[in-house]
C-alpha cells in the first residue's frame, strides 16, 4: 500500500498551492506553506479550511476537517521549511526566474535526501534543474485545478532525475489516490500542449464567428465525451494563464500556439475567467 510522504512543503498558498497542501494534509502529511507576509498566508490557510469543510460536508474526509486543518502550519520564507521534508512543492506564479530562485532556496535549507518537485505546467523542468546543485532530486510534479478534486498528477522528468526520485513521485502520487503519467520534459509536456491547441483552436472559432461559446462547448462535451468544453476550462483556468502558456509554446513549438487576437483582447480588459467574474461565460 502506498502512503502520501510523513513531511511536506509547499511553496505559494494561491489556489494550486492551497490545493496541493489540502490533498497532501487529508492523506496524512503534515503541511507547512510559505507564503510572503501575514495577509497571504491568512489567505493561504483559508482557502485551506473551505476546501476542507467542502469536502466534510460531502463526506470525503477521512477524518474531521478541523483535525486536518490543524498538520498545516503556515511560514514566512523559504528557509523556514522543516529541513527534514520528505517532499517540497512550488507553486508560484508561472515565472522561470522566480520559481528557479525559490527551488534553489529550498535546496539549501532542506536535507539531500529532500524530493524537489515544480507544479508548473508548461515551463522546462530541466531548465529549471540548472538552478539545483542535486538535480536528480528534481523532477515535475503537474497538479490539475481544483487539485482536490482532479484524478491526475503529470510526472515530468528531466535527464537528470533519479529513479529513486519519479519511484518516490510515483507512490506519493498513489498515496493521494490519484493517477499518474509520465511524460518527459517538452514544453506543455503532454496534458498542456493538446489542452492548449484545444482551447486555442475554439477561442479561433468564437473570434470568426463559428458557434457560440456554449455551442462549441456542447460539441466537445456531447460529441467527445469531455467532461467540460474547451471554453469552459479556459474560464476555469484563467485566460491570463493560457495567454502565458500559449505565449510559451508559440516561443519554443512556432505559430501554431500563437494566441489568437480575442483571448489577448480579454486579457487586456480583465477578462480572466471564473475569477473575474467575466471571460468567455459570466460567472456568479
Amino acid at each position: 500500500m502506498t502512503t502520501a510522504p510523513a513531511i511536506v512543503g509547499v511553496i505559494g498558498g494561491g489556489r494550486m498551492g492551497a490545493g496541493i497542501a489540502q490533498s497532501f494534509a487529508t492523506a496524512g502529511s503534515q503541511l507547512t506553506v510559505v507564503e510572503s507576509d501575514a495577509a497571504a498566508a491568512a489567505a493561504a490557510l483559508d482557502r485551506i479550511a473551505v476546501g476542507l469543510k467542502r469536502a466534510e460536508e460531502r463526506d470525503r474526509l477521512p477524518e474531521s476537517a478541523a483535525r486536518l486543518l490543524a498538520r498545516v502550519t503556515t511560514v514566512r520564507a523559504v528557509a523556514d521549511l522543516p529541513e527534514h521534508a520528505d517532499l517540497v512543492v512550488e507553486a508560484v506564479p508561472e515565472d522561470a526566474a522566480l520559481k528557479a530562485r525559490v527551488l534553489a532556496a529550498a535546496e539549501q535549507t532542506v536535507t539531500g535526501t529532500t524530493v524537489l518537485a515544480s507544479n508548473t505546467s508548461s515551463l522546462s523542468v530541466t531548465e529549471l534543474a540548472a538552478a539545483l546543485n542535486r538535480p536528480g532530486r528534481f523532477l515535475g510534479m503537474h497538479f490539475f485545478n481544483p487539485v482536490p478534486a482532479s484524478a491526475l498528477i503529470e510526472i515530468v522528468l528531466t535527464p537528470h532525475t533519479g529513479e529513486d526520485t519519479v519511484q518516490a513521485a510515483l507512490d506519493w502520487t498513489r498515496g493521494l489516490g490519484k493517477r499518474d503519467v509520465v511524460v518527459n520534459d517538452s514544453p506543455g509536456f503532454a496534458s498542456s500542449r493538446l489542452g492548449v491547441a484545444l482551447g486555442l483552436e475554439a477561442i479561433r472559432m468564437v473570434e470568426h464567428g463559428v458557434a457560440e461559446p456554449e455551442a462549441i462547448d456542447d460539441a466537445m462535451r456531447l460529441g467527445y465525451k469531455h467532461p467540460m468544453g474547451p471554453l469552459c476550462l479556459t474560464d476555469l483556468v484563467g485566460l491570463d494563464v493560457r495567454l502565458a502558456i500559449a505565449e510559451h509554446l508559440e516561443a519554443t513549438l512556432g505559430e501554431r500556439f500563437a494566441p489568437p487576437r480575442l483571448l489577448r483582447e480579454k486579457v487586456a480588459r480583465g477578462e480572466l475567467g471564473r475569477k473575474t467574474g467575466q471571460g468567455f461565460y459570466t460567472w456568479r
